[in-house]
């Protein structure tokens, strides 16, 4: 079943890339109490994720909290050192880097696809999500090779 806008995320544990290392952190703490822009990339340091997604999200940093949001997270079937590592050449401090290194979270939302065929194994579908409180308000699903409205100028309008 794929998550869809009204639903609680599943508690699941994800990794936050952060500067003193890995640290541990439960999904249902990380969402709770404030809004967070989650956008979900199929790998870090691809050409679509860091040409396009990770910067739009970096340029609309401020524009995004302008309109009420507290965080904005990006999550990947990466480990958090590679998230780390992104973020420090590609990202900024504005962004959360949140590493779903087994794909658990991007399963337990139904949003995993298989990208064997590109030889980088189970990944996670591009989207975007606002989650306001755990619970999903919109949600953004990419078709195969497609970058659009997971964007960060499609979600701003959302807001």
């Amino acid at each position: 079943m794929t998550i869809a806008k009204g639903d609680k995320l599943p508690d699941v544990k994800l990794t936050k890339a952060t500067p003193d290392g890995p640290e541990a952190v439960q999904s249902s703490d990380f969402f709770a109490g404030r809004k967070v822009a989650l956008f979900a990339v199929p790998g870090a340091y691809t050409p679509t994720c860091s040409a396009k997604h990770l910067p739009g999200f970096v340029e609309n940093a401020e524009a995004l909290k302008a309109k009420g949001v507290d965080e904005i997270a990006c999550t990947s079937v990466n480990d958090a050192f590679v998230m780390s590592a992104w973020n420090k050449t590609d990202g900024s401090d504005d962004i959360t880097m949140l590493a779903d290194g087994s794909g658990d979270f991007a399963k337990a939302l139904g949003l995993d696809a298989d990208f064997s065929a590109y030889g980088m194994g189970q990944r996670s579908n591009r989207y975007s999500m606002i989650v306001d409180d755990g619970v999903v308000t919109e949600l953004n699903v990419e078709g195969p090779g497609e970058f659009g409205v997971s964007g960060a100028e499609h979600m701003l309008g959302q807001l």
